[in-house]
């Protein structure tokens, strides 16, 4: 293995990489592979580089990573931009596919259930804010520019209003908190809404037990996950009783989901969108996820601790190109 430790990620990422079920080609064949674009992604967020014409002149100065990335040239520009905006689905089945072997390797307690939870975060979209009340009219004012078009304004109880992008993230409870199932999405849908499709797409990996808060707390919803095998636990099905097992049980959804996105933030140094656009910002959120999942599952497999993450990715930054 590569001692360029930014190598030896993307060596280590692409054992992990699951490739998609084969699919009819429509339209003129690919030239690069869709893994290549989604390690680019990796290298993006590992670099903090994402403007499109500072990954290409990455690709130019460094014919290592060049090849390790498995491009066979120096896609231009535009192709980089254009594919990386195109990567996002990909990226969220990378998640899934190894959120499903997570499920499979990493196990719980002997006292502990098959456990997960699941919530969501914004993210702060790049650019000037654009009012409501000139987004329902449709028009930017005078003045007013690099406005992220596609982003949606949303509230949050804690947050307050916020222009952008939700991140919806399942996560395992016990033994530790680490990624299952990630959707990236418009400020404007809601995250039950995210839950309940994945469920209708059999996308989401099944646990005994999923927590979550009052967003998910709907009847319809808490039985479409019953019918699929699990148990949902909302607050709206917890006793008044503060002594319950129930809230005991409940109490793990915050000291778990929002410690993971806690930790996702800060090991790739990313609290708000890197870039505009739902595609383009989603591909480097979700890319960012991935390698949190594949470091983690590299380093239980090995019987490394955890707080090896950051330090990997944080050695990698810090590499001089040639």
């Amino acid at each position: 293995m590569s001692p360029d430790t930014l190598l030896r990620i993307v060596e280590q990422v692409k054992e992990y990489y699951v490739e998609p079920l084969p699919r009819r080609p429509r339209g003129r064949p690919r030239t690069f592979s869709g893994r290549a674009f989604l390690l680019l992604a990796v290298v993006a967020v590992v670099l903090r580089t994402f403007k499109p014409q500072e990954l290409h002149t990455l690709l130019v100065k460094d014919p290592p990573l060049r090849q390790t990335l498995g491009l066979v040239r120096v896609p231009h520009r535009r192709t980089i931009e254009r594919r990386l905006r195109a990567t996002l689905p990909e990226a969220e089945a990378q998640v899934q596919a190894l959120g499903q072997q997570i499920l499979l390797e990493v196990e719980p307690g002997p006292d502990e259930p098959q456990a997960a939870a699941i919530d969501g975060r914004m993210y702060q979209a790049q650019g000037p804010l654009w009012h409501a009340r000139d987004r329902e009219q449709g028009r930017v004012p005078a003045g007013l520019r690099n406005v992220d078009l596609e982003s949606a304004w949303s509230k949050s109880g804690y947050r307050g209003w916020v222009q952008g992008y939700r991140l919806v993230l399942q996560g395992l409870v016990f033994p530790t908190p680490v990624p299952l199932f990630v959707r990236w999405c418009p400020n404007s849908v809601g995250e039950g809404s995210v839950l309940e499709e994945a469920l209708a797409a059999d996308q989401l990996p099944v646990t005994e037990l999923l927590l979550g808060d009052s967003t998910f707390g709907g009847a319809d919803l808490v039985a479409t996950y019953a019918q699929h095998g699990g148990w949902l636990l909302t607050p709206q099905q917890l006793p008044r009783s503060p002594a319950s097992w129930k809230r005991a049980l409940y109490a793990y959804r915050r000291e778990t989901i929002e410690l993971l996105f806690q930790r996702i933030m800060q090991t790739c140094d990313l609290k708000a969108c890197p870039a505009k656009g739902l595609a383009r910002s989603g591909t480097f959120v979700i890319a960012c996820v991935w390698l949190y999942q594949v470091l983690f599952l590299d380093n239980y497999r090995h019987h490394r601790p955890g707080a090896q993450i950051k330090e990997f990715i944080d050695e990698a930054r810090w590499r001089i190109a040639a």
